[in-house]
């Protein structure tokens, strides 16, 4: 047991984010089961905010 913070060199062994299967995205969250871009797996309409929105 070394002392202060331990190295957090070997933490990308576990993936959290795979391919959605609805947006095709990297960025379905396997843990929760739900998809950080069109919402995949939360919510059956996809996600899209106004904020997000281009305003050409």
């Amino acid at each position: 047991m070394g002392t202060g913070t331990s190295a957090k060199g070997r933490h990308n062994s576990n993936r959290t984010h795979i391919p959605c299967r609805r947006c095709g995205k990297r960025s379905y969250h396997v843990r929760k089961g739900a998809c950080a871009s069109c919402g995949y797996g939360k919510t059956a309409k996809l996600r899209s905010y106004t904020w997000a929105k281009c305003h050409d």
